[in-house]
């Protein structure tokens, strides 16, 4: 994916991903926010409980939502393509800054 759209392109796209699953109300995403927009990300075979793991899983500042920053860092922790190809995407971001 990282190939197909280039790094700027890509991290848009996470961008994207994140307002659509975020509460609109407090800019993060929440239980209730992930639950109702699901959907959309492929995740309605999930149950409460699976969506509340992947919330704690992407937690990192332990406030029990997800800021843009911590689920961009979950998407690339739960797609391992992503993983390899993130030296990639980090050097053409740095590249692309200068």
């Amino acid at each position: 994916m990282v190939e197909k759209l280039g790094a700027e392109g890509f991290m848009k796209e996470l961008g994207n991903g994140f307002r659509l699953l975020m509460d609109e109300e407090k800019g993060v995403i929440t239980f209730q926010s992930l639950k109702r927009n699901s959907a959309l990300l492929g995740l309605q075979g999930m149950n409460d409980e699976e969506l509340m793991c992947m919330l704690r899983e992407g937690d990192l500042d332990g406030d029990g939502a997800l800021n843009e920053m911590e689920f961009c860092t979950l998407m690339f922790r739960l797609s391992p393509g992503l993983m390899e190809s993130s030296k990639e995407l980090l050097e053409e971001a740095i590249v692309s800054e200068f």
